[in-house]
């Protein structure tokens, strides 16, 4: 159960850091206005306060792992909503990241 919910608060985090992101870019970058910018910052506070929830304790395992999360998040929302096509070399990599990912946060560790 805390895998599952560990996976679903990587998942809200993904959407509140990206989506933040992406709301200050389109506000700055495409001239869309304050109002985008100032969402992304709430957005951008949102994903600090979904991290804390993870069940794992240790704040470094946390955002490591979440940089995985982070890559493979952004290739999926470029794809989703700027009409990125990520090349093999792309998902490899992003591949790549979410193995380390589960490493990282779910492999048995000894008492």
């Amino acid at each position: 159960m805390d895998v599952l919910r560990s996976i679903s608060l990587f998942a809200v985090a993904a959407v509140a850091e990206i989506g933040g992101a992406w709301l200050i870019w389109q506000g700055v970058r495409e001239h869309r206005g304050v109002l985008w910018m100032g969402l992304g910052v709430v957005a951008l506070g949102l994903y600090g306060f979904v991290a804390t929830l993870q069940p794992d304790a240790n704040f470094g395992r946390i955002l490591a792992a979440y940089g995985g999360v982070f890559v493979a998040g952004s290739l999926a929302w470029g794809m989703l909503l700027d009409g990125f096509r990520p090349d093999r070399w792309d998902l490899a990599g992003a591949a790549v990241c979410l193995v380390g990912v589960a490493v990282i946060m779910y492999a048995p560790r000894g008492a």
